[in-house]
């Protein structure tokens, strides 16, 4: 059996947006839609007690990773930015409102908390990390949020980003209907 190609423009997607807004969920169910790779650049950036993986690890991961022909990635490192989006073909930008945003982030963290759901390289969240620290991902959300919806219109009108196509999504019923309307990968039987 054999996987149909994906879509010409579709091969090497890059999902970005604000914490919270639903990248690795989005990139998922892409991956799934389009039957090409996942690649969680959370997964490659974080050691286990939450340690940040070396600059030069965590390229070198980024770049193994997208070396091959097709895939989909979500994150927001500006230390890879630069091998994500020279390889992908598609950035997709989820842009959605704050308050979205805030309330997607609240459930997750506190389903986390409620789950004790591993994330990558057995870190998980807790209270004090999600609600009380300088670190909060709550706070980081709410402190990159406006930054983002700034610099995403000019790192995407920059000369070397001339061959993404971009696609902006401004709510999740739109990002839904995108999704949906993208033509599922199925399998071929052998001839």
């Amino acid at each position: 059996m054999s996987l149909p190609e994906p879509r010409p423009h579709l091969r090497r997607v890059a999902v970005v947006g604000t914490s919270g807004s639903g990248k690795t969920t989005l990139a998922c169910r892409l991956s799934e839609r389009l039957g090409i790779p996942h690649v969680e650049l959370d997964a490659l950036h974080w050691e286990p007690n939450w340690t940040p993986a070396e600059p030069e690890v965590f390229s070198e991961r980024t770049a193994q990773a997208l070396s091959g022909p097709t895939w989909v990635t979500d994150g927001n490192y500006s230390q890879v930015r630069s091998i994500v989006w020279s390889r992908a073909d598609t950035v997709v930008w989820l842009d959605f409102s704050l308050p979205v945003v805030m309330g997607r982030m609240l459930r997750r963290t506190v389903r986390r908390l409620v789950t004790r759901e591993e994330l990558w390289n057995q870190n998980r969240e807790n209270f004090a990390g999600a609600f009380l620290s300088r670190d909060s991902i709550i706070l980081w959300a709410l402190q990159t949020y406006r930054r983002r919806r700034r610099e995403y219109p000019v790192l995407l009108s920059k000369p070397e980003h001339a061959h993404l196509k971009v696609v902006h999504l401004r709510s999740p019923r739109k990002a839904q209907r995108w999704l949906e309307s993208l033509p599922a990968a199925s399998l071929e039987k052998p001839t």
